[in-house]
């Protein structure tokens, strides 16, 4: 949850930056600031905080049988350096798909039927759009355990966004500014709008999908397996094979509470020896004639 936090937050903060690189930091805004402020308020943070309370890899029942499950947080898998930065660059990877495909297909092209161009409220809703999506539809990807309460705060969270473009753009000039009616006169009825949507948000999302693709085939962590497993219905048809794994699991690791035990009984037991060896040549007076002799041993 964290990490999406911050790949969503990089992806949308990303596309400002751009926008004042390309524009050579002419001080002009990409969003309205109504975009800005209900991006995380409203427009994205309903599903994380689904992600957060709902989501689960596989059920409790199974995390009881498959006892190395647990070992995937106590080793810090999911939030060692190297998912830190994997979701950094998928949030930059995406941003940059974003910014760069809205800038050169609107570019060149008449937006409008009359022959109009797109202007910087046109481009600044689109890209924004592409955001929405993106995010929403990435964070589909993470979650392994789908119910009602998340598709809801997804896809309630995209129409969202359209409502309140129709009803900012509803409101007088004087408030709405730039977005004065733009989705039911300007992009609601362009089929520009709707494909470049559509095409962003597929090429923003495909690398993350290639990678998680690629891992389940080819480099499956323990997660993966019993997933696979359990929809596959091994558990049933393959009892034997389901035995083995759950017996797999149980093999002694050198992580958590039993690992710290053993360690510290160790630690003792050293201790303890050192001890007997202090106490024993403090009290031998031939300890210097029996360590010069060959046959000693300690």
């Amino acid at each position: 949850m964290i990490l999406y936090f911050v790949y969503k937050n990089v992806a949308f903060g990303l596309t400002l930056f751009y926008y004042e690189l390309y524009t050579s930091f002419s001080g002009e805004v990409l969003y309205d600031d109504w975009y800005m402020t209900l991006f995380n308020v409203l427009l994205t943070s309903l599903p994380v905080i689904s992600l957060g309370v709902l989501e689960q890899d596989v059920s409790s029942e199974v995390c009881l049988q498959f006892p190395s499950l647990y070992q995937q947080g106590q080793k810090n898998i999911y939030f060692s350096w190297s998912h830190i930065v994997g979701w950094i660059l998928n949030g930059v990877l995406s941003s940059l798909v974003i910014f760069l495909a809205n800038i050169y297909i609107l570019s060149p092209a008449a937006f409008k039927e009359d022959g109009h161009v797109a202007d910087l409220t046109h481009l600044g809703a689109i890209t924004y759009t592409c955001i929405i999506w993106t995010v929403n539809c990435q964070i589909a990807l993470i979650i392994s355990h789908f119910t009602w309460i998340q598709h809801l705060f997804m896809w309630g969270s995209i129409l969202l966004w359209y409502i309140f473009l129709f009803m900012y753009g509803a409101l007088p000039p004087s408030y709405s500014q730039r977005g004065f009616r733009i989705l039911v006169e300007s992009l609601g009825l362009v089929p520009m709008y709707w494909l470049v949507t559509l095409l962003v948000v597929v090429v923003s999302l495909l690398p993350y999908f290639t990678h998680i693709a690629v891992q389940r085939l080819f480099y499956p962590m323990d997660d993966h397996v019993i997933q696979e497993m359990k929809y596959s219905g091994k558990d049933v048809v393959d009892d034997q094979m389901w035995q083995r794994e759950q017996s797999n699991s149980k093999k002694m690791t050198q992580v958590g509470i039993s690992a710290r035990i053993d360690a510290r009984i160790r630690y003792l037991k050293d201790n303890l020896h050192q001890k007997k060896a202090s106490l024993y040549r403090s009290v031998s007076p031939i300890f210097r004639s029996l360590t010069s002799s060959p046959m000693f041993y300690f």
